[in-house]
C-alpha cells in the first residue's frame, strides 16, 4: 500500500497510514486528504445545485477558489473573522454572508461524518501492535479530537458565538485496525501470494457501530465443489485485509475485500483475533470474501462454495464480490461452514445451535445444548433464562450462541464446545430494551430494515473451548402449538425418534433467509453437514446412541417463536419449564 491514501469506496471512507497522522490544524487543513474530502463534498453540492456555493464569487468554483477557501478556513481556526480578509485578502468573498460559510462549514463536517469511516495502519517500521495498546488508542482519539477541535474553532471564529451544548460525536476513524504482512506458513507454494495482504493485529472499535449493509438477508446454500478457488484467484493486496479468526478450537484466514471492510472488521466482536502463535501454525481453513466475480464462472453454477484440499489437509471458502452478498450472515455462515466440515472430517459431530451452562440457586446446575435452524429460537430462549436469572440463576455461561461442536470424552460422555465469542441476534426477537443495554459494545447493521441486526460479545474464548459436559439436548421446535399431546418440553425415549426430529429439520421461517413458511434442513443445519450427509449420518448415530446409553436428557422444545403473538412469551415459557425440570432432576440425584 501507499505511504498514506485516502480512498472513498461507496459510503467508506478508508485511511491507509504507514506515517504518523496529522497533529496539528494546519497539518490536517493542509492535507491531501481533507482536500479530497472537500472537493468530494462540493462536486456533491454542485450535483444538488446546492446554495451553500453561493459562498463563490459568483459560484464559481474552480481549484484556485477552492485553495483560497482552504487557506480561508486554516486562518479562521485561529483568528475572529473579522481579522482574517487582512491577512488574507482572498477571504473577504468567503466571509461576506458569514451565515452562509458557517452553513457550508456545517456541511461539511457532517458530510465528512455521515461516511463509514476506518483507519488501516500497516506500518512495520513504527510497529504499534508491539507498543502499549493506548499509544494506539491515543493516535486514533486524537484525530477524533483534532477533526472536532478544528470543527469547533473555525465556527466560533466565524459566528462569534461560542456554543452553550457541546456534543462529543464521533468525528475521526469508527473503526482503527493495525494490519501487518505475516509470513504464514502454507503447506502449498500456491497460497503463498495470500502472504502479500497485510493480518489483522488489534482493533480498535467506537461503538455503537451502525452498519448499513447492501442486503439483509442470505439465500442459498454453500456447496462443496470439486475445484480449488485459489487456482484462480487472482487479487491486488492493496484492495484487501485479513481477519484471522479463531473458530472454536480452527484458525481460519478469513481475506476480504476493501468493499465489505465493514463486514469484514465486525468479525471482532463475534471471533477471537488469531495470535502470533497460532500463526506460526498450518492453518485450518482459507476464506477468501469477495474474490473477482468472473472466478467463479468456470468452476460452479454456485456462486457460495467450498473445497476440500485433501492433499494439503486445508479447505478453502470462496464468496463472489458482489452486492448481493453484501450480508453479514454470507461472512458468518461460509465460516461455520468450513468450520463444521473439518469437525466432521475430524470423526467428530458439529451442531447449529446454542449451548449453555445454568447454574442455580442451591448449587444445581445443568449444561444445555438447544439444536435447531435460524429463527427456531434458540438465541431467544437464552435471553428469556437471562430475564428470568435474577430470581433463579445464580450464573448464565454462554458456551455457543450459534454454532459449534461434540466431542466424546474417554468415557464416552458428550463433551460440547463453542465457535463464537459473540452473537449475530435479530433485534426484534429480542426482550424489549436488551439492545438498549449493550449498544456500548454493539455493532448494528440495518437498523430500519426488517431483519436488522446487532452483533454483540456475549462470552470469552476460553469458555468456548474448554469443553463442557452436556446434559440436556433439545431440538428447538418453533412451529407447534402446546396442548396435552404436544407438552412444552418433551423427552425422546429412543434413538430412531430422536434422529427422526433432529434429521428433519423442521423450522418456520422467520424471514432471515429468503425461505418462507414452515421448511426442513438436514440436521437444522445446511451448513456442511449435507455436503456429507453419508459420513454425518455415520457420526450422528453413534453419537446419540452415546447420549442415550449415558443417560442424556433428549428431547424438544417448542419455543412457538414462529408462531404469531408467541414471539416473546414462547421463549420465556420454554426457559421456565426448562428450569422447572433442571430443578426437580437436581433433587431426585
Amino acid at each position: 500500500m501507499q505511504k498514506s491514501t485516502l480512498r472513498i469506496v461507496g459510503n467508506k471512507v478508508v485511511l491507509n497510514i504507514r506515517e504518523r497522522m496529522c497533529e496539528t490544524a494546519d497539518e490536517l487543513l493542509a492535507s491531501e486528504k481533507f482536500r479530497k474530502i472537500l472537493d468530494h463534498s462540493i462536486k456533491h453540492l454542485e450535483d444538488i445545485g446546492s446554495p451553500l456555493l453561493d459562498i463563490f464569487e459568483n459560484g464559481k468554483v474552480d481549484e484556485e477558489s477552492v485553495t483560497s477557501l482552504v487557506k480561508t478556513l486554516t486562518l479562521l481556526f485561529k483568528y475572529e473573522g473579522s481579522v482574517v480578509p487582512h491577512i488574507f485578502d482572498k477571504s473577504s468573498v468567503f466571509l461576506r454572508d458569514t451565515h452562509l460559510l458557517s452553513g457550508f462549514v456545517e456541511y461539511l463536517y457532517d458530510y465528512w461524518r455521515h461516511f463509514d469511516r476506518f483507519i488501516i495502519n500497516d506500518s512495520e517500521g513504527d510497529r504499534l501492535d508491539k507498543r502499549p495498546y493506548r499509544t494506539f488508542n491515543e493516535t486514533i482519539e486524537h484525530l477524533t479530537h483534532l477533526i472536532r477541535t478544528v470543527y469547533r474553532h473555525v465556527q466560533e471564529n466565524i459566528t462569534g458565538n461560542h456554543p452553550t451544548v457541546y456534543r462529543q460525536v464521533p468525528a475521526g476513524a469508527e473503526m482503527a485496525v493495525i494490519s501487518l504482512p505475516f509470513e504464514i506458513t502454507w503447506p502449498d507454494p500456491k497460497y503463498q501470494f495470500l502472504n502479500s495482504i497485510p493480518v489483522t493485529r488489534q482493533i480498535l472499535i467506537y461503538p455503537p457501530l451502525v452498519i448499513h449493509q447492501p442486503m439483509n438477508k442470505r439465500t442459498g446454500d454453500f456447496r462443496l465443489i470439486q475445484q480449488n478457488p485459489i487456482d484462480l484467484i487472482k487479487l491486488d493486496p492493496e484492495d484487501w485485509l485479513c481477519y484471522p479468526a479463531k473458530v472454536g478450537k480452527l484458525v481460519i484466514m478469513i481475506y476480504f475485500h476493501i468493499t465489505f471492510l465493514e463486514l469484514g472488521l465486525s468479525m471482532c466482536n463475534l471471533f477471537q483475533v488469531a495470535e502470533d502463535e497460532d500463526l506460526a501454525k498450518k492453518p485450518d481453513a482459507v476464506f477468501i470474501y469477495g474474490a473477482p466475480p468472473e472466478t467463479f464462472d468456470s468452476i460452479s453454477k454456485y456462486s457460495t462454495v467450498f473445497h476440500h484440499d485433501k492433499a494439503n489437509n486445508l479447505f478453502v471458502g470462496a464468496i463472489p464480490g458482489r452486492l448481493e452478498f453484501g450480508y453479514f450472515g454470507y461472512l458468518k455462515k461460509m465460516v461455520l461452514t468450513l468450520h463444521n466440515s473439518i469437525i466432521m472430517q475430524s470423526g467428530n459431530l458439529p451442531f447449529h445451535g446454542a449451548m449453555v451452562k445454568i447454574l442455580l440457586k442451591g448449587r444445581k446446575e445443568a449444561t444445555i445444548l438447544m439444536i435447531g435452524d435460524t429463527g427456531a429460537g434458540k438465541s431467544e430462549t437464552l435471553e428469556a433464562f437471562r430475564v428470568l436469572g435474577e430470581k433463579e440463576i445464580r450464573e448464565l455461561r454462554i458456551i455457543a450462541d450459534d454454532m459449534g461442536s461434540i466431542e466424546l470424552d474417554n468415557d464416552g460422555n458428550p463433551v460440547g464446545f463453542g465457535t463464537e465469542i459473540g452473537a449475530f441476534l435479530r433485534l426484534d426477537d429480542l426482550q424489549p430494551g436488551y439492545a438498549y443495554g449493550h449498544l456500548d459494545r454493539s455493532i448494528i447493521m440495518n437498523p430500519s430494515q426488517v431483519n436488522a441486526r446487532i452483533v454483540i460479545p456475549a462470552t470469552n474464548f476460553a469458555t468456548i473451548i474448554k469443553g463442557h459436559k452436556i446434559d440436556y439436548i433439545l431440538y428447538a421446535n418453533n412451529y407447534e402449538e402446546i396442548d396435552a399431546d404436544h407438552p412444552v418440553i418433551e423427552k425422546f425415549d429412543n434413538v430412531d425418534w430422536a434422529l427422526d426430529v433432529f434429521r428433519e429439520g423442521a423450522v418456520m421461517s422467520k424471514g432471515t433467509t429468503t425461505s418462507t413458511g414452515l421448511v426442513h434442513s438436514y440436521f437444522a443445519n445446511i451448513f456442511g453437514p449435507p455436503e456429507y450427509r453419508e459420513l454425518h449420518e455415520k457420526i450422528a448415530k453413534r453419537f446419540f446412541e452415546s447420549f442415550f446409553s449415558k443417560n442424556i436428557f433428549v428431547g424438544q422444545m417448542r419455543t412457538r417463536l414462529g408462531i404469531l403473538g408467541h414471539e416473546t412469551s414462547g421463549p420465556l415459557e420454554a426457559a421456565k419449564e426448562l428450569l422447572t425440570i433442571i430443578g426437580s432432576k437436581a433433587e431426585g440425584l
